[in-house]
Order: C-alpha cells, then structure tokens, then sequence
C-alpha cells in the first residue's frame, strides 16, 4: 500500500530552496527527497493570487530566462533540436493530443526492419497521483530511481552554477520555478536518455511558455482554442490564439482542427504567414468519425483530438521515414485503440459502483464532461411515448466536485444545464458531494499531490464547498447535498450508499453512477484514494 503522507498546505507555507538545501547533506537522494525539494520551487497562494489580480500577462522575458537557466546546467536551446520534439498547444484536449501521439509513436518501437523507435518521451501536466507522470519514456513515468537521478543532477547544476558565480545557491530564485524546474529536468531528462522524439505539451499559453525555448521542433499542433487563464492570455479568443501560435515556427508544419472558431482561424492565419509556418486544418477522420476506429478515449470531442494526433504523428514519421514500415496504418490505428490516459474519460468498476471519471476546468471542459457522462448513461427512464420521464431514474448518480482557484459556481451551474439537457432530466443527480482536494481525512496529502498556491483559509473554512451547496440546492433542491473536508470522505459517501441500497428482486445491489469532475487536483486525489484503498 502506498504511504499516506501527513502533509497539509498551510497559510504560512513560504517555500524557499533554502528549506530542503539546509537539509540535504544529510538526506538520501531517494525519490521523496526529490518530491520534498521540488515542492520548495512551487509559488505559494499569496504571490499567485497577487498575479491574477494584477491582470498581469505573460512574462515577455520567460524565453531568455529559460535560456540562461539552461546555459546554467550545460545546455544551448539547439542542443534541444537533438530531440526531434513535436510541440503542441491548445486550451482543450492538448494532453489527450499529446497521449494519443506518444501512443501511435510507442507502435514503431518494434517494426522488424531497419527503422525502429525505441524511445518516444512525452511531457505533460498537470500530474495525477506521481509528479513523475509528467516525464515519460513509452508511455510510461520514469521509475523513482530515474526521477531521482536526473532530479538531482539537474539541482546540482542549478547550485554548482550558482556558486561559480559567487551566489548564494539557497537563495530564493536560484533555481527556477516548479514547472520550468521540471520541464528543463525533462530536457534533461530526454538528452540523456538519447529519446528518438519527444512530444512537448505546454503548460500555459505558447509563444512564452517555457516550453516555447524549443527552436526547431519537426511539427507542432494546436489544438482546440477557447478562453482560459485570461489574466494571463487575455479574454478573447484572437489574444488566446496569438499566444497559442507563438510556437509557430519557420518551415514548421503546424496543425490544427478545422472547427476553430473564426476569430481564432484569423489569428492563426497571419501568425502562419509572419513566420513562415505552414497551417494546415485537419478534419476529422471518417475512419474515427464512423467508430470503425474504436478510440482509447471513448468520449465524442476526443475524436477531433484524435484525428488531429494522428495526423500530427504521421507528419513526423513520415519526415523521419517510417512510412515504408510494414502495417504502417494498423500501427496508427492500435496507437489511437490503445491510448491511456488515466483520469480523463476514464470509467472505472468496483463492486455496486460505477466510477466516471473527467476533469473540467473551464466552462467548455465542464460541458464536454458533462456531454461525455450523459452518453455513459443508459439507464434514463422512460414512458410509453418513449419520451423521457421526469420521475426520479431507477439507479442513483452521484456527482463529486470541486474546482478551487476557478469560478466554481458557474462551472457546476454549467455541468448541471449540460446534463438536464443531455438526458432531458431535470434532476441529473440524485447527490451531490462538494469536497476540496485534500485527499485523506487522517493524513492530507502524499508529497506528489501537496500544493501550496490555493489559499489555505478558504480551504480551511470550506467557503467555496459551502457555496457550491448553497448553488445546488438552489438549482436542483431535489438533490441530496453534502459538503465534506476531504475527497476520501466523498468517495466513502458514495460506498456506503451503495452497500446499503435496496437491492433488485435478484438480490442483487442497484448499480451507483458517480460523476468526478472539476480540478485536476481532485481528479488525482480521487485516483489516489481508489488505488490505495483497493490495494488495502
């Protein structure tokens, strides 16, 4: 069984390099110290908070900071053109995207002649249960002694160069902040290991995240746009899509779905004909649009995100060569069949109970889960006119939320008018749980999961759990509503309902259908507190 780590955010929680480096003398350099002194680079609430109030954008300067940070540990941005990378942004699906490439790339791993990938990295965030989910080689993490090993070679440079300088290696800002940390770990990481490609997701925005210090990728993609972190990009599509097109590069190929929205296509039309990136739209494949593909991801938007991989992915084996393989569109396909990735249109079975599984942090993520849960359902009663009945549904629906740095109420209000829609219910769950993302009620958080940049009074008081009740019940006061501290709580409600409800004359339990959705970090919690508990 996995460790339940006794860790908490906390309002005084500063993080400083200073607090893992006085210590790490005298630690092992095991994969929790690496996780313990990673978690001293995230920025805590107050300095987050002080951001998106500012309405402050994007940092103009995070590409020449990204390049000294990698001057720093030994490396050139064209050393990075070692990696053939194909870089992806977008606002929705550009994980799945990214997922589906690295799947139909892993394909070419064996193909029995002279041309063969043995290694395909992706990186990508947020994680779910293992920081070392972001760093992967074949579609799996690196194992905790990689994580480990290239974590501190990678904090070793940081402190040599800071030394050489006659700079005070522990000092605040001394090594960069989690996400660059961990994307120029990944460089790192991906280098030494000698990976054939790497698919490089950002993190936010394009043309200044540090993803963006790769200088010759073989293609990229953007996926589809809508608006999210506009304290960072802007409120309207077409500022969204100027910062997503920053990874246009010359003589690149950038793809990109035909269905994005007009402004956006203007936008990305003049990006394209100012830096000499090719754009070519893609449609969805007939193949996927009919289901004679059957996709890993089962849920209808992903078969735009697909299409969109697939084509991406045959670009670059096609520079590199690799059409002449043998059965070389049935390995695209098995990539596309056979893609994981945990945690977004992910169902799940334990005794009694069926988990559907889909984070959703913007209004039109929310929507899609919500479009994606309604076609998981079958069980919508129905008349002898066979129109759909708005008497309560024979088996009961859970819904376990939480969004904590987003506008919450107007997510969940979103996800309910989605779903009464969909299923033509005005009452799409019979419960409702509010939690925040702390995982265990005993213990917190594992290392991996802590995060210090939601404010801890608010999490404390459970303020936005008891709004986000307060707005279902006033939506739908025929739900059952609970607010509860933790995630393992919520999913023990939903156990317990299931092993006490009445049962059919078979004697068997009506099966319970619960919905997780929202933050990412509740996602992962959730994963973590079914793994471990099933593992009891």
């Amino acid at each position: 069984m996995v460790p339940k780590w006794p860790l908490r955010a906390s309002s005084n929680l500063v993080p400083r390099s200073r607090t893992f480096a006085t210590r790490s003398a005298a630690m092992k350099r095991t994969y929790a110290d690496a996780v313990a002194a990673l978690n001293t680079l995230q920025s805590n609430f107050a300095i987050v908070d002080a951001v998106r109030k500012s309405g402050g954008k994007m940092n103009e300067l995070s590409i020449p900071e990204m390049k000294e940070w990698l001057r720093k540990i030994g490396y050139q941005p064209s050393d990075l053109n070692a990696l053939k990378a194909i870089h992806i942004a977008g606002t929705k699906g550009k994980g799945s995207v990214s997922a589906f490439i690295s799947s139909i790339l892993t394909q070419f791993n064996e193909t029995g002649g002279p041309r063969s990938l043995s290694k395909v990295g992706l990186f990508t965030s947020p994680h779910l249960r293992f920081v070392r989910e972001r760093i992967q080689i074949n579609g799996q993490p690196l194992s905790e002694e990689q994580f480990a090993r290239y974590f501190f070679e990678t904090w070793d440079r940081f402190e040599n160069a800071s030394k050489a300088a006659g700079e005070d290696p522990e000092a605040p800002g001394a090594k960069p902040a989690y996400f660059r940390f961990l994307n120029i770990m990944a460089f790192h990481a991906y280098l030494s290991e000698k990976v054939d490609t790497a698919v490089i997701e950002c993190g936010v925005g394009g043309a200044y995240d540090s993803t963006n210090v790769l200088e010759s990728p073989v293609v990229t993609g953007i996926t589809s746009l809508g608006i999210d972190h506009v304290a960072i990009l802007g409120s309207s599509i077409g500022e969204i899509a100027w910062h997503k097109a920053g990874i246009m590069k010359s003589g690149v190929k950038c793809f990109t779905p035909t269905t994005q929205p007009e402004e956006a296509k203007q936008v990305l039309e003049r990006v394209s004909n100012q830096t000499g990136s090719p754009l070519v739209y893609v449609d969805i494949d007939p193949n996927i649009a009919s289901g004679k593909t059957k996709l890993g991801l089962e849920a209808e938007f992903q078969k735009t995100n697909a299409s969109l991989a697939a084509v991406i992915a045959k670009e670059w084996l096609q520079q590199q060569g690799y059409t002449e393989v043998p059965d070389f569109e049935q390995r695209v396909r098995r990539g596309l069949e056979t893609v994981q990735w945990p945690g977004r249109c992910d169902t799940r079975y334990e005794a009694g109970i069926r988990w559907c599984i889909d984070g959703g942090h913007t209004l039109e993520s929310i929507e899609l889960a919500g479009q994606w849960f309604a076609s998981q359902l079958t069980t919508t009663t129905t008349t002898t006119t066979d129109t759909p009945s708005k008497t309560s549904h024979p088996q009961p629906r859970f819904l376990i939320f939480n969004q904590q740095t987003r506008d919450a109420a107007s997510l969940a209000t979103a996800l309910f008018n989605t779903l009464s829609t969909a299923l033509k219910d005005p009452h799409p769950f019979t419960h409702a749980i509010f939690c925040t993302n702390t995982t265990f009620k005993e213990t917190g958080f594992r290392p991996d999961l802590v995060s210090v940049n939601t404010n801890a009074s608010d999490v404390e008081s459970l303020s936005v759990q008891n709004h986000l009740a307060k707005t279902w019940k006033q939506i739908d006061p025929a739900a059952q509503v609970d607010v509860v501290r933790t995630i393992e709580e919520a999913v023990a409600l939903v156990r317990n309902f299931a092993s006490s409800n009445r049962t059919h004359e078979k004697g068997q339990p009506d099966q319970v259908t619960a919905l997780v959705t929202g933050s990412l970090h509740l996602v992962g919690g959730f994963l973590e507190v079914l793994e471990t508990s099933n593992s009891d």
